[in-house]
């Protein structure tokens, strides 16, 4: 049952709310808040860490010890000292690195990602239908990134997917935008890289990414939505992103609003992605504006700068579809935070106001959440899926 448990939650050290362990079966924990007073507060002395942690100095020169050896994190430059012996600063070892790739219906992109979370190198590669050819050219961008690699060493890879993943085994559940089926894309990576490989639902890469890199202190309930081709979201409830005993916790996007509204990838009618995607503002547009060519969502959000009125009220709607669907995810939830990501942050100014109206309204107690952009959605979800590997490495 625990393990289940394991399973179902990905536990992320919040220093705002820790209690510390003085048990051998806790020494983990109180290494994991170590290492993440190491990534918040770097480069940080070792007496530092023990005030700032409240373990006993001998504890924290173990932890760091064991940290060194493990090369998590190295040493860097001696700090300034007014008297006595002068401290060597403790940093995160940044030529420890991950591959990650965030995998799109049409394209994937593949970048080597450090500790930091900082990219050292990004590629992207073309995808079809065809999971196996897909695959293979994920593959070759990968060795490719690999053979240049230098002194680095490679943890393993993280896999951003736009699906549901079972959380025990990590192959699909549910993937209608992308149209693969029945294939072991970890087992594909595993074979031919010889690395360990994690996969994850896009929107918790994106949320991990969030938590991980962004020291969001004192966070514990948040949603976090992503829109794009469709709409996916993620659970941080209680200091933990929930993925449910079946990996499909928080499928908001595939809840049907509408039983009579357009068909869904899913194969439903009406579900709330229909109406709140970027594929959908793009359905109003063309219903607004027949005769114009197609276009990308990017040239829908230029045209309705250059004042395209058709394109301004096709965002419109969207922004209140997104806020629609998003009142019953709070209201169920109730978090301190709503973070958007995906292509519609590109144009924040737009929608904001009408999402954070749709919230306020249903607000009976207390105040609505905080509504928080993420600019840059696709780095995201690269960084969340470098954070799989770094977190399952510990």
């Amino acid at each position: 049952m625990q393990k289940r448990q394991r399973a179902r939650e990905i536990r992320r050290v919040d220093l705002s709310d820790v209690e510390l362990a003085s048990s051998v079966t806790a020494r983990r924990i109180n290494r994991d808040i170590i290492l993440e007073l190491i990534r918040t507060r770097q480069p940080i002395s070792r007496a530092e860490l023990a005030r700032q942690s409240g373990l006993q100095r001998s504890t924290v020169s173990q932890i760091i010890e064991q940290l060194l050896a493990e090369k998590w994190v190295c040493e860097g430059r001696t700090a300034v000292s007014q008297r006595g012996r002068r401290p060597t600063l403790i940093r995160l070892n940044e030529s420890l690195v991950a591959l990650a790739v965030d995998i799109h219906p049409r394209q994937a992109t593949i970048a080597m990602v450090d500790l930091n979370g900082r990219l050292m190198s990004r590629s992207m590669v073309a995808l079809s239908r065809d999971a196996g050819a897909s695959t293979d050219l994920i593959l070759e961008a990968m060795s490719r990134m690999k053979a240049g690699l230098g002194g680095m060493s490679i943890e393993g890879v993280g896999v951003s997917f736009p699906g549901r993943v079972d959380p025990h085994s990590d192959q699909f559940l549910f993937a209608p935008n992308l149209h693969w089926r029945d294939f072991d894309l970890k087992g594909a990576i595993e074979k031919r890289m010889k690395l360990p490989v994690h996969v994850a639902n896009a929107a918790i890469a994106c949320l991990l990414a969030q938590l991980t890199f962004h020291h969001d202190e004192g966070n514990r309930d948040a949603v976090l939505i992503t829109t794009s081709e469709g709409v996916g979201a993620a659970i941080f409830a209680n200091g933990s992103i929930i993925t449910g005993h079946d990996g499909m916790a928080g499928e908001f996007g595939h809840i049907s609003i509408d039983p009579e509204g357009p068909e869904c990838a899913c194969g439903r009618r009406g579900c709330w992605e229909v109406f709140a995607s970027c594929r959908a503002a793009l359905r109003y547009f063309r219903e607004l504006q027949p005769q114009h060519r197609p276009i990308t969502f990017s040239e829908l959000l230029n045209l309705a700068e250059e004042g395209n009125a058709h394109a301004g009220t096709a965002l419109e709607r969207q922004a209140r579809e997104i806020g629609q669907g998003m009142r019953l995810i709070v209201a169920a939830l109730s978090p301190a935070v709503v973070y958007i990501a995906g292509e519609v942050t590109s144009a924040w100014h737009r929608y904001r106001p009408t999402i954070e109206k749709a919230l306020r309204s249903i607000t009976i107690a207390g105040t609505p959440p905080a509504v928080v952009p993420i600019p840059d959605g696709d780095l995201a979800r690269l960084r969340g899926a470098a954070a799989l590997v770094f977190q399952r490495r510990t």
